[in-house]
């Protein structure tokens, strides 16, 4: 078909993704007549240029799609219905600038609680005009521990948090064991360079309670237990010490607290591993022979093992692994956690405000302090890059705290959320194709400039305009607009990563794209040496001590909510039209009655979610798992699995226990999807305003 003379071509604007996943990919973005027609991979990162996630491809479907925020919208009904009217925008800042105001002239600046994560991981978005606003006001300050708080504690411990191994080097690697991540889902890039290394004879591992798509082509899966990563970790580390695998020459000289170490993992025979983790010893001791003998070995350490009460000591236990037989030294060789301090990044060095002693609350207990006692109370509570009510734990109780007619909340987003619904005034927050920001990836090593290729949608604005106009308003700073606030951040950042994201490149830490541990980089810690048993987290107890299972008779399964391919935790949420499905095994289903596609009931005595059901040996017996960032339009009563979540902490950080939560599931008696006796969740319209 010859093409359209009237088309015109797109102009192609590169820029990068601020998301919260550890690639940060380059981008290639298509404009026609003012609008985005495309988003691909682009050129500037040589690790992501290859290609992009489907998430970030379909960008348009939550650009322009129904639920996005077009303008202000202030509260015209309860709590929970969804009634609004469109206001200006200097009515809805008179409004939350007098809310906030009299709430810290009469209870004081900490009776002003802001909600933020991981929307944005921009510099400009998350760690500029907002930091300086609620440090003026004297503001309560946020714990931000929902997710990366256990890693974060056990690699800075450990490791200083040590630059770890590139993506592009797991190619060279003859041993991989990709330990609580699913990179076929979240930080897709490495999979090109496993397959890489498989494909020279690489040997795979994959410790992990589903069968991802990596475990299926896995020469060894070990679907574990949630929770028991740590007697994993330490059993192994007991077979190496006993089969004489440790390299002791090399612990000396770089490594402390190796005797103590040692002593925490007498207990743990491979008998007493199999019991706990449920996985066989035979499997565990052939993985202490391929770790012990295959070089060059790494170990993708993720997210998943840390959304637990053993969170950061099964961690620390993972990553003592390479540190026992010096793994290190060889492109391939030692292990990846978070990159992000490698870059040597200090956000105070563009904050213009020092950091407070206020109160610090824990975002994971959001629901205790909106509907408990807390001196001050929580009078205004300000949303913005989160979907507080999907994304943290206790979901219930928190949607009673949002309730609260004496409490003013304020969400800023870019799309309708959950939250919204509860939300006194609504204001429209712009995506990183409409604003500048600086986005620093954790997996791939690069810096790189986010710019804006399209003008605002609607009436949207960028979070680093409507923090500073709201600290004039209240008087404890002045209005920035993007460019000078890109200017700022980027002068504090160091001179060469300056140079890089002003140059619009990719810019790599100091010591490159692609280090060597204990070559290229040492350990960060104030004796550039490995702590096998770090002191400075020992005075709680003994380290390396496992908590048992909160598993009961009453509720004998384990919950976990991994990431999945459709959302980047919560967002894009709103783009699934479909209801989910729960996975189960199918010893599991068989002995509760439960079929293939049935309606079923996830409880416990937190919550109760309603969704279907889908029987599959590609999960653990005694494990069932839903979707991480559902929202509510996504299951049939309205609740996600983190209303079944507890809001307990892991112990030395603070952390979410997601994968705490135990549960029982029962198949809803004569229901089917869609009958008329089960209670099906009706999400608010996207564009009931009037």
């Amino acid at each position: 078909m010859p093409a359209n003379p009237r088309r015109r071509s797109a102009t192609m604007v590169e820029t990068a993704c601020p998301l919260d996943c550890p690639d940060g990919c380059s981008l290639t973005v298509g404009v026609e007549e003012g609008r985005v027609v495309t988003v691909d991979a682009g050129p500037a990162s040589p690790t992501t240029g290859m290609f992009i996630c489907g998430k970030v491809r379909r960008f348009t479907d939550h650009l322009y799609g129904d639920h996005r925020l077009l303008h202000p919208e202030i509260r015209d009904g309860a709590k929970g219905l969804g009634k609004y009217r469109r206001a200006t925008w200097e009515e809805a800042m008179s409004l939350i600038a007098a809310r906030m105001e009299s709430a810290r002239d009469e209870f004081g600046g900490e009776s002003i609680l802001p909600y933020s994560y991981g929307g944005s991981n921009g510099f400009l978005t998350h760690l500029s005009t907002d930091a300086d606003l609620w440090r003026a006001l004297g503001t309560s300050r946020l714990a931000r521990t929902v997710c990366a708080a256990p890693t974060g504690v056990a690699a800075q411990a450990m490791y200083g948090k040590m630059a770890g191994v590139a993506y592009e080097d797991y190619a060279s690697a003859r041993l991989i064991v990709v330990w609580g991540a699913n990179p076929s889902a979240s930080g897709i890039h490495l999979v090109p360079f496993i397959k890489q290394a498989r494909e020279a004879g690489a040997t795979l591992v994959v410790i992990d309670p589903r069968a991802t798509p990596l475990a299926r082509q896995a020469d060894l899966h070990l679907p574990i237990r949630p929770g028991t990563d740590l007697v994993l970790a330490l059993g192994m580390a007991r077979e190496l010490f006993a089969r004489g695998a440790v390299d002791r020459a090399f612990l000396a000289t770089h490594a402390s607290g190796v005797e103590a170490f040692e002593a925490r993992t007498a207990p743990w025979t491979l008998d007493r591993v199999a019991a706990i983790t449920g996985i066989p010893a035979a499997a565990v001791s052939r993985l202490v022979d391929l770790y012990a003998t295959i070089r060059p070995s790494v170990v993708r350490c993720g997210w998943g093992l840390e959304r637990n009460r053993n969170g950061t000591e099964a961690v620390m236990a993972v990553l003592a692994l390479p540190a026992l037989i010096n793994a290190f030294g060889v492109p391939g060789g030692g292990y990846t956690m978070s990159n992000s301090g490698a870059f040597g990044i200090d956000a105070e060095r563009w904050r213009q405000v020092p950091e407070t002693s206020t109160r610090v609350i824990n975002m994971n207990r959001l629901g205790e302090v909106l509907t408990g006692t807390p001196v001050p109370p929580v009078k205004v509570l300000f949303v913005y890059n989160s979907n507080a009510l999907v994304t943290s734990p206790d979901q219930n109780l928190i949607q009673k705290g949002l309730e609260r007619e004496d409490l003013f909340t304020v969400v800023f987003d870019q799309v309708r959320t959950d939250t919204s619904r509860y939300a006194d005034v609504i204001l429209p927050a712009t995506t990183f194709l409409e604003h500048y920001d600086i986005a620093r990836a954790y997996g791939n090593y690069a810096v790189q400039l986010v710019k804006p290729v399209i003008e605002p949608v609607g009436e949207s604005r960028p979070n680093v305009v409507v923090f500073s106009e709201l600290a004039a308003r209240l008087g404890v700073g002045s209005e920035e607009d993007e460019t000078d606030v890109l200017l700022r951040v980027t002068s504090g950042l160091p001179e060469a990563i300056a140079t890089g994201v002003m140059e619009q490149r990719a810019t790599p830490p100091a010591e490159g794209a692609r280090p060597v541990q204990m070559v290229d980089v040492l350990p960060r810690t104030p004796d550039q040496k490995i702590h096998l048993y770090p002191e400075s987290l020992a005075g709680g107890g003994p380290l390396y001590s496992y908590e048992a299972d909160p598993a009961s008779p009453i509720y004998p399964l384990a919950l976990i909510s991994p990431a999945s391919e459709k959302t980047i935790s919560s967002t894009f949420g709103q783009l699934r039209r479909n209801i989910a499905r729960l996975q189960m095994h199918p010893a599991d289903a068989e002995s509760r009655g439960i079929e293939e596609g049935d309606t079923v009931r996830v409880f416990n005595a937190l919550g109760d979610v309603h969704c279907l059901a889908h029987i599959t040996v590609n999960i653990a017996r005694g494990v069932v798992s839903l979707p991480k960032g559902l929202w509510r339009q996504s299951t049939l009563n309205g609740e996600t699995s983190n209303s079944l979540s507890p809001a307990t902490l892991e112990r030395h950080s603070g952390g979410a226990c997601f994968n705490d939560a135990r549960v029982e599931v029962a198949r809803i008696v004569g229901a089917a999807f869609g009958a008329a006796d089960v209670s099906v969740f009706v999400p608010q319209r996207p564009n009931d305003v009037h």
